[in-house]
């Protein structure tokens, strides 16, 4: 498949249209959530893995099976629980028999060996098996026997977490949260939405989406975005407000080295770029501005930046902090 042209308005205004007619797809099966749908899109495009954290019945699993649909794309679910074992994610190697009487160990690929997969509850499965799948996302193979096996591509993991349930939960660590792109927060719906998904849900059967981009056209559209040239402004921006968010490094403001006891590391960086430069070729411009990574910024540092006591005991969380360099930068 040829690599396209960063430069090509042809290519710019397809990804364009194919974004709209994904987003009136997934309108037939999703009521609102707009911004949701826009942010799992950005992440798909940009090669990334989200975290999506919301109350149940929030449809978290109905928007990753309908994305995965309009996609043409394999959808594998996993539902994470205390006795999931890393063999029941990436697959383990069985014995067969020949007809000769012979045996060999033959690989079963686990449910990870799908272009859609979705981690559901993944802070409901001990630290070893949240690694297995981490080990996954990150390095898009998987090794058993001495063997490596490669993932299907594109590979995309979108991982739910329930916030309000803690008992017999194993949070990720920070270093693992890292590996995610986007960390992606669902908040209930309003009266007006809530009264049509309950309409649409208690008479007939739901639409299904209608397929509106192959998985060659996905591909061409990721190397598409990944091509796009930055100006040095936007990228200076982008490392400057992840540099504010390291307390004791001079361009940290106070507020920041009284309330945060890490910051940021340089993926965060890497990502507000890539989100910044998804956000311009979904709106159909060639290349973005300081406004793209601004709209990207809370959903790439929220769960990269930790708040210290003194935070804590303020009652301030990590969005008001990223909420209030932004206000600085203005």
């Amino acid at each position: 498949m040829p690599r396209p042209d960063a430069q090509d308005p042809e290519t710019l205004d397809e990804l364009s249209t194919a974004y709209d007619r994904l987003r009136g797809e997934i309108g037939k099966v999703i009521v609102g959530q707009e911004e949701i749908i826009e942010m799992v899109v950005v992440c798909l495009m940009a090669q990334g893995h989200a975290l999506l954290v919301g109350v149940p019945g929030l449809a978290k699993t109905l928007l990753v099976r309908t994305l995965a649909g309009a996609l043409d794309l394999d959808f594998s679910r996993i539902q994470f629980t205390p006795d999931l074992m890393p063999s029941d994610i990436t697959g383990t190697e069985i014995i067969q028999e020949t007809m000769d009487g012979t045996r060999h160990f033959e690989f079963a690929e686990g449910p990870i060996f799908a272009n859609v997969v979705l981690a559901d509850e993944i802070n409901r499965t001990p630290p070893k098996t949240q690694a297995a799948l981490l080990e996954a996302m990150q390095e898009h193979h998987v090794t058993a026997g001495g063997d490596t096996h490669a993932l299907d591509e594109p590979f995309f993991v979108l991982a739910t977490q329930n916030p309000i349930e803690q008992e017999g939960t194993y949070p990720l660590p920070e270093a693992q949260l890292d590996r995610f792109m986007l960390n992606v927060w669902l908040d209930y719906p309003t009266f007006d939405q809530e009264v049509e998904v309950v309409r649409s849900t208690t008479a007939e059967p739901q639409a299904e989406p209608d397929t509106v981009m192959s998985i060659d056209e996905l591909r061409r559209y990721q190397s598409f975005v990944r091509q796009i040239p930055v100006a040095d402004n936007v990228i200076e921006y982008a490392v400057g407000l992840v540099s504010q968010t390291r307390p004791g490094v001079n361009e940290a403001p106070d507020f920041i080295t009284n309330y945060l006891s890490y910051g940021a590391g340089p993926r965060a960086s890497q990502y507000l770029v890539l989100g910044a430069k998804t956000l311009s070729a979904l709106d159909g411009r060639m290349t973005p501005v300081e406004e793209d990574v601004r709209r990207i910024a809370i959903p790439v540092l929220r769960h990269r930046i930790v708040p210290s006591f003194n935070a804590e005991a303020d009652d301030v969380d990590a969005v008001d902090l990223i909420d209030r360099l932004l206000d600085a930068d203005r």
